[in-house]
């Protein structure tokens, strides 16, 4: 017994010796829980290829992992920068015992920035990354934090009030984003910081919680700053401010008194205090009493009341003859090539577009008659010239229709600058100032906030009339590529999109280097929305309705592609970009702002779910817009997202698992969203399906036009209304 009992006891000894070598071989020098730190971060960024590292356990400190340092056996800094690195950063960062310096800047990295930081951490760069969502309250946990860099991002939100407890923090770079709100106060807790970097977001409010901070170098530039700058901030040696509206408060009107110069507009700059302005003495000075200064007073009145008398004769002058010449030339003679001889105006006749523009014709006193153009809705001739910088000038907007008349008229000569006044004189669409933006969004606030996609971030605002309008800001990083005047080129494109299954643009702010578009509001979300999130607007989404939704998307895409001349390609065509009005009529936005969207967009959609096979070759055209289209359909038949991760690997992408079974009838009853089964027909769903199946054909030449699948979707309502 007492030898079966020394032989267990051996046996644990051996047990408990190959734990500690097993231990060993697994973390090496390291600490384990580093090790199962780093595993999950690698995991995390979809394990790509750096030299040492390894799936699971090994030793980064004793094997030198790329990018890893450590002190003794633990993991003290990860520095990746511009790794090619993808994936997103996981939720286990928190777990590493003594990491002090984490940079993965200028990857690819997604997703948001995880909640749980390691507390040990001073510095932490994630710029030129792609990461979303908004900047985690759990950094004010992070009291030893120096450097932090998370510009050139796609970070929304306000910036959180949690930095009362970072007064190590020396640099700060959030820039690039589209952060909106206020600066939070605690910001003023930041005594050692010295450098701050948050130009390029849609920040708003006043300043004033930096002006007592040690900065060195502060860029606030293309924000929505407003209020008086404060006097302090002007003293830091590198401090930029541009493309803000400073100091837009509104100055009192003066006193209603006698009339002066300043009823006629400013005082010039050579009238200052104690100059006397029409004998007046300057308010709250002692009136002179020198013989000299009354007789001069009283020159200065008589050569403003001849000066006066003048100005009189003249107009009286300029009057006459300006009637004299209307009476000898009452109408304008049109030459054969359109341009008027004996007017400052050149009065074109415009070109015709089959019978959809109207006509109407007035007579001069002469009998002649001169053809003008009355506005019509349905007038599709629209010239979406390509935008180019170079070839801009007047000349290349469109002639605008008279405001009296309705006759379109041209100047004869351009003026030799552009200007932002004479840019928005020509543009059809209205001018809105950027004041008037922030009074109607309450100064863009997040409650206001009511969507960010690629190009922009859009806010809901409301005119004093209770109008309500969506303003779509352009990111700081799409805004730097365009100058004013390619812009305003292509808001006169857009402006000309009129189509009742089009989201139509009311107007644009081009200002303090701020750009925005000002487009109808549609108050039902999108149809992402409804399928996805919203489970109240699902339901309403009735078989019917789907069907109906399709054609007025179909209705859209045949006006772009078939109507509009030279014709319009979406490339952006997604059930986010299609909006519900408050009726539940499906409207498609963005139409016409494909210049806009940058080199990566193709990528980007074929990982969506939405892109063509020929997006992989650079090629998009109209018919990639058709492919769009019948994955939008696929999404209203079955309720599926077109890329979903969550699904088993055969799946994801909707169009690859649907595709062989959209000509299988028993198959498409199992397809469809579950909450339509019993309310659709097996002929209504094959029917459906077979258009689906034309517009996904992976041939873009086997693709039909619009105009054949609104056909065919108007038969099927025929068939089944």
């Amino acid at each position: 017994m007492m030898g079966y009992s020394r032989w267990n006891f051996s046996m644990l000894k051996v047990v408990v010796l190959m734990a500690i070598l097993s231990a060993r071989i697994c973390f090496g020098d390291t600490d384990p829980r580093d090790v199962l730190a780093i595993n999950s971060l690698y995991a995390a960024l979809g394990y790509p290829p750096l030299p040492g590292w390894l799936v699971s356990g090994g030793d980064p400190c004793a094997e030198g992992w790329q990018g890893v340092q450590c002190v003794n056996s633990n993991i003290t800094g990860i520095i990746l920068n511009g790794a090619n690195l993808g994936g997103d950063l996981g939720e286990n960062l928190g777990a590493f015992v003594s990491i002090i310096q984490i940079d993965l800047s200028n990857n690819h990295i997604g997703g948001h920035i995880p909640s749980n930081l390691p507390l040990t951490i001073k510095i932490l760069m994630l710029s030129g990354n792609q990461l979303t969502g908004s900047i985690p309250d759990s950094l004010s946990l992070l009291g030893q934090m120096t450097d932090l860099s998370l510009n050139n991002n796609h970070l929304t939100g306000v910036i959180l009030d949690s930095f009362q407890q970072l007064t190590p923090l020396i640099n700060l770079d959030l820039s690039a984003n589209n952060l909106s709100g206020p600066l939070p106060p605690s910001m003023a807790n930041l005594s050692s910081i010295t450098t701050l970097h948050i130009q390029d977001n849609h920040l708003t409010g006043v300043l004033d919680v930096l002006q007592d901070l040690p900065l060195i170098t502060l860029d606030v530039e293309n924000n929505l700053f407003s209020g008086p700058m404060p006097s302090k901030l002007m003293a830091i040696p590198n401090f930029r401010s541009a493309g803000n509206p400073f100091n837009t408060t509104i100055i009192p009107s003066p006193p209603v008194s006698s009339p002066s110069p300043s009823s006629f507009g400013p005082l010039p700059p050579e009238i200052g205090p104690g100059i006397q302005v029409f004998g007046q003495p300057t308010p709250g000075l002692p009136p002179s009493s020198g013989g000299l200064k009354s007789l001069t007073s009283k020159k200065v009145v008589w050569v403003a009341i001849g000066g006066f008398l003048i100005l009189i004769v003249l107009a009286f002058g300029l009057c006459f003859y300006m009637s004299k010449c209307c009476k000898e030339k009452s109408t304008v003679k049109v030459s054969k090539d359109g341009l008027a001889k004996n007017s400052i105006l050149n009065i074109l006749k415009p070109s015709g577009h089959g019978e959809d523009r109207s006509k109407m014709t007035r007579s001069s006193s002469k009998g002649e008659k001169v053809e003008t153009i009355s506005k019509s809705k349905e007038d599709h001739v629209i010239d979406m010239t390509k935008v180019n910088a170079s070839s801009f000038s007047t000349r290349s907007l469109p002639p605008q229709p008279s405001p009296h008349e309705g006759v379109i008229v041209k100047p004869i000569a351009a003026p030799p600058t552009t200007s932002h006044r004479t840019l928005r004189t020509l543009n059809p669409a209205k001018f809105f100032s950027i004041a008037s933006l922030q009074e109607y969004t309450n100064s863009f606030s997040p409650e206001n906030l009511v969507g960010s996609g690629v190009l922009s971030t859009a806010y809901k605002a409301e005119l004093p009339n209770g109008k309500l309008l969506a303003i779509k800001k352009l990111d700081n990083a799409t805004s730097r590529k365009w100058s004013d005047e390619r812009f305003m080129e292509l808001v006169s494109n857009v402006s000309k999109l009129r189509n009742e299954n089009i989201v139509g643009l009311e107007g644009y702010c081009l200002e303090h280097g701020q750009r925005l578009f000002v487009y109808e509001y549609c108050e039902n979300g999108t149809l992402h929305e409804a399928l996805h999130l919203n489970d109240e607007i699902h339901e309403k989404l009735s078989w019917n309705s789907r069907v109906h939704v399709a054609l007025q998307i179909a209705r859209a895409l045949e006006y772009l592609h078939e109507v509009c001349q030279p014709a319009v390609v979406h490339h952006n065509l997604k059930s986010a970009n299609i909006l519900f009005d408050n009726e539940l009529n499906g409207r498609v936005s963005d139409c016409g702002l494909a210049p806009l969207l940058p080199s990566s967009h193709i990528s980007q959609l074929q990982g969506s779910g939405y892109g063509a096979p020929e997006l992989e070759s650079g090629s998009y055209t109209y018919q990639s817009d058709v492919y769009s289209f019948g994955v939008i359909m696929l999404e209203l038949f079955t309720g599926r997202k077109p890329f979903d991760s969550s699904r088993p690997r055969g799946e994801q992408f909707l169009v690859r698992w649907a595709i062989s079974q959209l000509h299988d009838i028993e198959a498409l009853s199992g397809m469809v969203d579950p909450c339509l089964r019993a309310a659709c027909s097996s002929k209504s769903l094959s029917r459906f399906a077979d258009i689906i199946s034309l517009c996904v054909q992976p041939e873009p030449e086997f693709r039909p036009p619009m105009s054949e699948i609104v056909q065919s979707l108007l038969h099927m309502i025929q068939r089944n209304p």
